[in-house]
């Protein structure tokens, strides 16, 4: 578990990198609260999820890629990315930050059910707005994005 999860962008979670087998991450992590299995037969993906719901965080393995950490999704709201809280930024000063440190806005979307996605496409970071606030942090790696398009999230 990690107090205060920091976002190390294209690198990992805090000391969880990308690329680490599910053993490595269950020795930092521990037990996850919940497992699911997800998969996409249209973009031709799978995916296993370890939930750590009471820590803010879920860990995505990529079963094509030897079941690989390639991805998180956030919703902890003392996550850090640059030195700075996340969740405490609104849309503006998101896209502030994120320009400081060489990441452009690629997307943004207005979700039908309320969110909005603001999307850093060479970032591999996705951050969705509730009512102004970033509501979840999705994160990972990058590397055959062009071919599949799919992240986990």
């Amino acid at each position: 578990m990690f107090e205060i999860p920091e976002i190390k962008l294209l690198k990992g979670l805090c000391t969880l990198d990308f690329g680490a087998t599910i053993p490595e991450v269950k020795k930092v992590l521990g037990e996850p609260q919940e497992i699911q299995n997800l998969s996409d037969d249209i973009l031709n993906t799978s995916s296993i999820a370890y939930h750590y719901w009471d820590d803010g965080y879920s860990i995505f393995f990529d079963v094509l890629n030897n079941k690989k950490f390639n991805s998180v999704e956030l919703d902890h709201k003392e996550t850090m990315l640059f030195n700075t809280k996340l969740f405490f930024l609104n849309e503006k000063e998101l896209v502030q930050l994120m320009k400081a440190n060489g990441y452009a806005l690629s997307e943004t979307e207005n979700h039908p059910w309320g969110e909005k996605r603001l999307s850093f496409d060479e970032a591999g970071l996705d951050c969705y707005f509730q009512n102004h606030k970033i509501a979840s942090v999705n994160f990972g790696i990058i590397e055959n994005f062009e071919q599949s398009g799919f992240f986990a999230n």
